[in-house]
């Protein structure tokens, strides 16, 4: 994908390093936007391989609004394991500290309750929602459904009265779905972006969600964008990122879905991707 390829070579190029709260100082640009034609393929990075059993089950995770850490390592993912509520722990980047916040299995109010269950006040991971509060996510499909021309379509992640609480705010804090000529074009905002080990996730989740709710509403599958803000490599990360750069792209895969019911039925091992074929993995170490 040329367009996650030129934010990388921007920032190499004239990021500036600045410090930041995890202690790793990080090459740094201010805004970036990235967009990609779903026509073109399923927007899986190629330099590298991208576990996507990883970001299809995170994305499952916040449809289904949970909360549970523990739901996640049953499903053999890892992406959340090194945080948890600052009402368990407060937050930390000492060892003591993180190896605290890793034992802990409650998240807090973080992406999918907000899409759920914005407004209501939060708990506990394992006690219903109380108070009102509107599911954002069903409202956004049934507006998709009886009024697809309708110019707000947005699902917000981030509420300021619960960010105290949340694991971590909100990286990427909103999405917008916008209906053009029989195309569901997805556009999400992001306030900070790991453009080596975060950014390349969040494509995906993206990707996938847009092609769920396509066929939620029986749309083609239009533009995925993002609007990017803070957009960073971190300093371990540079040279190991040079190296993939070198590497030549190859052809996207396709993504497909069997049994497709609804996107509130929806179990990620639904949904695959064909024709993958991608450059090594490699490792990047993450900045707590």
């Amino acid at each position: 994908m040329k367009s996650y390829l030129d934010i990388v070579q921007k920032i190499l190029d004239n990021g500036f390093r600045k410090a930041n709260r995890t202690g790793v100082d990080a090459l740094t640009i201010a805004g970036a936007m990235f967009e990609h034609d779903m026509a073109e393929g399923f927007p899986l990075l190629t330099t590298k391989k991208v576990p996507f059993q990883m970001v299809r089950s995170e994305l499952e995770f916040f449809i289904r609004g949970i909360t549970d850490k523990e739901w996640l390592k049953e499903q053999k993912n890892s992406i959340w394991n090194e945080w948890c509520s600052p009402d368990i722990v407060p937050y930390g980047n000492d060892e003591a500290t993180k190896a605290k916040m890793m034992s802990e299995r409650e998240l807090g109010p973080i992406y999918g309750w907000q899409w759920r269950n914005f407004g209501a006040r939060y708990t506990a991971y394992n006690t219903p929602p109380e108070g009102q509060s509107c599911d954002q996510l069903q409202k956004l499909v049934q507006t998709l459904k009886t009024d697809p021309d309708d110019r707000r379509m947005i699902v917000s992640a981030w509420n300021p009265c619960d960010l105290h609480r949340m694991a971590l705010p909100p990286c990427h804090y909103a999405f917008q779905v916008t209906v053009i000529d029989g195309k569901l074009n997805l556009l999400w905002n992001q306030r900070s972006v790991d453009a080596a080990l975060g950014l390349p996730f969040n494509i995906a989740s993206y990707g996938c969600l847009l092609h769920l709710l396509a066929k939620e509403a029986c749309l083609k599958e239009g533009k995925l964008i993002g609007f990017l803000g803070d957009v960073h490599i971190y300093i371990n990360h540079i040279n190991t990122i040079s190296l993939q750069m070198i590497r030549q792209p190859r052809a996207l895969p396709r993504i497909k879905t069997d049994n497709f019911k609804s996107i509130f039925d929806w179990h990620y091992n639904d949904t695959i991707v064909e024709d993958y074929n991608p450059h090594p993995a490699i490792k990047f170490e993450i900045a707590v």
